[in-house]
């Protein structure tokens, strides 16, 4: 979508919340493009780029002054866009390294790591972000910009710097041409607090992926 539909014709490209909305907008576009699979070749850097990009439009709300919503309620949207297509698509796309480990609060003594989807992550952050979109295309800039704040302290912020991470790892491993510890025996439904995720780790996947993550599926509707 173009910024002349996106932005009213009187809003100040230099407008914090213009800029967001941009940074929000492209990074929507961008993954609903890479889960149609036409490049499965480049969708581990590409995503780790719009994660990157997205996570500065995070940052600079986290270091924002609250914003508070024009009205007590929020008003009601209606019903919410199903993203299960998008975290399926990106579950094939990305089938032997979509599941990682991953550690949810670092200052929180002996935490044991998790196991975590890169799809599940997608797909979730994907819903924040269109929920403030909805707000922001209907005028309510105060609502939308508050709506992604919240949300990137509650959720998809934790989510998109976990994924970012799983995604640089993944890149790391290729561009240095290193083994890649095999997961593909670790699940989402596991609990890793009793058994060390190093061995866990060590049992089934590949020893390398240098070829393509997944097979590209069909077209994305």
């Amino acid at each position: 979508m173009s910024d002349a539909t996106l932005h009213s014709t009187t809003q100040d490209p230099d407008d914090f919340a213009v800029q967001i909305a941009d940074q929000v907008e492209s990074f929507l576009v961008a993954v609903v493009e890479v889960a149609k699979g036409d490049e499965p070749d480049s969708a581990v850097p590409f995503l780790l780029l719009q994660l990157s990009q997205l996570l500065l439009a995070g940052g600079r709300l986290g270091a924002h002054a609250d914003f508070l919503p024009e009205e007590r309620y929020e008003p009601d949207l209606g019903p919410e866009p199903d993203v299960d297509e998008l975290r399926e698509r990106y579950a094939a796309l990305l089938a032997p390294v979509d599941v990682y480990s991953e550690v949810f609060d670092p200052y929180e003594p002996r935490t044991a790591p998790v196991p975590a989807r890169i799809s599940d992550g997608l797909a979730d952050i994907v819903a924040d972000l269109r929920h403030g979109m909805a707000h922001y295309r209907a005028g309510r800039t105060a609502e939308a910009l508050w709506w992604w704040q919240f949300s990137y302290f509650s959720n998809w912020g934790t989510t998109a710097s976990a994924a970012l991470r799983a995604l640089q790892s993944l890149v790391v491993h290729v561009r240095l041409n290193q083994p890649l510890p095999a997961l593909d025996g670790l699940d989402t439904d596991q609990d890793l607090a009793d058994e060390s995720l190093d061995e866990e780790a060590g049992r089934v996947m590949a020893e390398e992926i240098g070829a393509p993550p997944g097979h590209a599926p069909g077209p994305l509707t």
